[in-house]
């Protein structure tokens, strides 16, 4: 498969979103300047983007709601459930595996890790937290579809060589730190930081 850039990938996701909510209020129909206007982008990128992977909807007729929206789940890979481990029990990964959005995404919080004594056992809405050098006895059949690696940056690619060696290829991190991985490993790094000196250079410059 050809690969698409990640702001095009991002942009898909928008389109579903909003896809959603007019299925949600009934609409049966949708045009590219519907999509473009909520997504902050154009007309032609919309139709640019879907034309990527196949041809959708009729020209003066708009794309087909419920249709367009189910092809964008298949495109993402949102028909099936995903396993998803979350590494460190702290503020950050005990708001992650308690956000109910995940599991309706198809994303499901099935194991929570930490090394600290006083956070092992905690239980979290069904989960119990465990230490993290169980995780390699929790998966002798596989590993989890994700991990969230939410621990502080000196234990961070400790963890990522321990999820690497059980076989995890996609990582979202949250540690402030670059994680080395092979590359058949995909890592998604989200840093807090970073995203308010954006919002701060838009401030400045706007």
């Amino acid at each position: 498969m050809r690969k698409i850039a990640e702001p095009t990938i991002r942009r898909l996701s928008l389109y579903l979103r909003f896809l959603e909510e007019f299925e949600g209020r009934g609409t049966l129909t949708v045009s590219s300047e519907e999509l473009a206007h909520r997504g902050a982008t154009t007309a032609a990128q919309v139709r640019k983007d879907l034309s990527l992977f196949g041809s959708f909807g009729k020209r003066g007729l708009g794309y087909p709601v419920p249709q367009l929206a189910a092809r964008l789940r298949d495109i993402l890979g949102l028909e099936r459930d995903y396993g998803v481990a979350v590494i460190g029990a702290g503020k950050v990964g005990r708001a992650l595996a308690q956000y109910g959005g995940f599991a309706s995404r198809g994303f499901r919080v099935r194991w929570v890790y930490d090394a600290h004594p006083a956070k092992v056992g905690m239980a979290w809405n069904g989960l119990r937290v465990r230490d993290v050098r169980l995780m390699r006895d929790d998966f002798p059949g596989g590993a989890p579809d994700i991990a969230i690696v939410a621990t502080p940056a000196d234990a961070a690619q400790d963890v990522a060589d321990q999820l690497v060696g059980l076989g995890v290829k996609a990582i979202l991190n949250f540690a402030p730190v670059h994680l080395a991985v092979p590359h058949d490993v995909t890592v998604k790094n989200v840093n807090m930081a970073i995203e308010l000196e954006a919002l701060s250079y838009a401030l400045r410059h706007r």
